[in-house]
């Protein structure tokens, strides 16, 4: 409670004290661009994946704009230690995404590099994951996937280095006949969910969906 009124939370485009379970207030809250995409038909983010993988439906939350409140959002999650955000996020797509009669079997999040992990001290996924999990009585597996090397936030890398994926990630143990939902935070060029799908379209009888936070346009 003192720290509540020594530091409130604020919103993140105007600064205005809120409550400390909000990212922003209900003023800015329209400020966030949605994508308003339909899950289960084309949209661009599907239309991305299709060029890289079978993909069976795809959907953004929100848009990823330069210098936009959607942004400051992402950044709050991965960068500020803010991993409630994750929750706040899930939240906000389960308001809008619908699956309708083709609901995943299950839920498997980006990993993060053991070193990474530690950096960061969480997944900037895995809450995300979990609250979407209980919501829609979907199991995930934080343990599917496995990245095999250290590397640079993709924010921090050429459009070059972003394109080099090749055995970047690993499946951990054999999963077959299940439709899977790939989670991400920001979808860019769709080189790292392009290497995961296929490292699960390839384990066994699979199919692949994707779910993003934010669609980088």
């Amino acid at each position: 409670m003192i720290l509540d009124l020594l530091f409130p939370n604020r919103c993140l485009h105007c600064n205005r004290i809120i409550e400390a379970d909000l990212l922003v207030c209900d003023l800015c809250f329209g400020q966030i661009h949605f994508t308003h995409y339909d899950y289960s038909r084309n949209n661009p983010v599907k239309e991305q994946c299709k060029l890289s993988f079978p993909v069976e439906n795809a959907y953004a939350l929100i848009q990823f704009e330069e210098d936009s409140l959607s942004r400051k959002i992402i950044h709050e999650l991965k960068y500020r230690n803010r991993e409630i955000t994750g929750k706040i996020l899930a939240e906000w797509t389960i308001e809008r995404l619908d699956f309708k009669d083709q609901k995943p079997d299950l839920l498997v999040s980006v990993p993060l590099h053991p070193k990474k992990l530690r950096e960061r001290g969480y997944n900037q996924l895995h809450l995300y994951t979990e609250t979407l999990s209980k919501h829609y009585e979907v199991p995930f597996d934080h343990q599917l996937i496995r990245r095999n090397y250290y590397s640079k936030a993709q924010a921090l890398k050429d459009k070059k280095h972003r394109l080099e994926t090749v055995n970047t990630f690993s499946a951990t143990h054999p999963v077959t006949g299940k439709h899977i939902l790939l989670i991400d935070d920001v979808f860019t060029t769709g080189t790292t969910v392009s290497s995961i799908a296929w490292e699960i379209l390839n384990a066994g009888d699979n199919k692949v969906s994707v779910l993003v936070m934010a669609m980088d346009v």
